[in-house]
């Protein structure tokens, strides 16, 4: 095949995927005109492709900031735009080295449906929940108040403190879980690995100065890029770190670990606590599954976390493990396709 050919079947192939996809794509060039629409954007926008092309943004788009903004504004941006018929975009815009603008579209009408009525459902249980624990758990503080309680009626009275902080804790698990079992859509965009690793090192960066946790991290530089939900992965790091300071000797580290290849993204989460036992380690990604460990039942949990965690990475065509030595500590590793930009 000959440059010329090859090069004439890659521009049938652009073309065709620029007709074809269900997503917008606009293109204007470095003098302010727009070029190029294709019949997914003139869908959603409500407009031709004739009325567009050789038009400018504010000329056709004037009313729209939003998409104004896509088209005016340097460099990379990323912002949601209101369609016709109450329909939402999210629009993402960059230059090429040729200066030609490029706008793309995706219509996320039903996603952000989706999204708010998981947010509603999760608030709503937590409140209607959070009422009734919160009057168990004041009960059980005014029982002391009425006169010394044996040891036996004060382990009890414990129990029941604990029972309402673990319900506290795993109701908007359970939400997580169901919606994501369900199979309910996951983003699906280029992520930057080390940046979710940094950021959820951040969000559990308190609760392990309290826990007197040292965190640290290697990663491989460059790492390989992946394509996922951002929010969700980063939710299945902080369960692991999560769970590693929780079941960490004071004044020890957990370490969090990635590398790759164009191939595959590897991450591990490393503890020095209390360890899992060799017959467990097949059971504790099992739903409300806690360790026979009285070490482990003092301490308050769900049960979930791994849960999800794991659910997580397998609906991004992923794998989950765990290596352990009870007494010494336990590494947790997962695995993720990666893929070439």
């Amino acid at each position: 095949m000959t440059d010329s050919q090859e090069a004439l079947d890659i521009e049938k192939s652009a073309q065709f995927v620029f007709r074809s996809t269900s997503d917008g794509i606009l293109i204007m060039d470095d003098e302010g005109i727009i070029q190029y629409i294709n019949p997914a954007a003139a869908a959603m926008l409500s407009v031709t492709v004739d009325d567009v092309i050789g038009q400018t943004p504010k000329a056709i788009f004037g009313k729209n900031q939003a998409l104004l903004n896509l088209f005016l504004r340097q460099g990379e941006q990323n912002l949601d735009v209101r369609l016709p018929r109450q329909r939402l975009a999210q629009g993402i815009a960059n230059t090429l080295n040729d200066k030609q603008r490029v706008i793309l579209l995706q219509d996320v009408t039903e996603k952000r449906d989706i999204e708010n009525r998981r947010e509603m459902l999760s608030t709503t249980i937590a409140h209607d929940l959070r009422n009734q624990i919160s009057a168990i758990g004041g009960f059980a503080d005014l029982i002391a108040r009425f006169g010394d309680l044996t040891s036996q009626q004060e382990k009890y009275v414990t129990r029941v403190r604990q029972t309402t902080t673990k319900i506290h804790e795993v109701v908007k698990s359970l939400v997580d879980l169901a919606w994501i079992e369900a199979g309910m859509p996951l983003d699906h965009v280029p992520i930057r690995f080390d940046e979710i690793i940094q950021q959820a090192i951040k969000e559990q960066s308190d609760f392990a100065q309290r826990q007197e946790i040292g965190l640290a991290t290697s990663l491989q530089t460059p790492l390989p890029v992946i394509m996922g939900d951002r929010a969700r992965l980063q939710m299945v790091i902080m369960n692991l770190v999560h769970n590693a300071i929780m079941y960490s000797e004071r004044e020890s580290n957990v370490v969090v670990h990635a590398w790759g290849d164009i191939h595959e993204i590897y991450c591990s989460v490393a503890d020095r606590g209390i360890g899992i036992d060799d017959e467990e380690l097949e059971l504790i990604f099992d739903r409300m599954y806690r360790s026979r460990d009285d070490r482990v039942r003092e301490l308050a949990g769900g049960g979930l976390g791994l849960t999800v965690a794991r659910t997580i990475v397998q609906r991004h065509g992923g794998d989950i493990w765990a290596s352990s030595n009870l007494n010494v500590g336990s590494t947790f590793t997962f695995v993720l396709p990666a893929v070439e930009l």
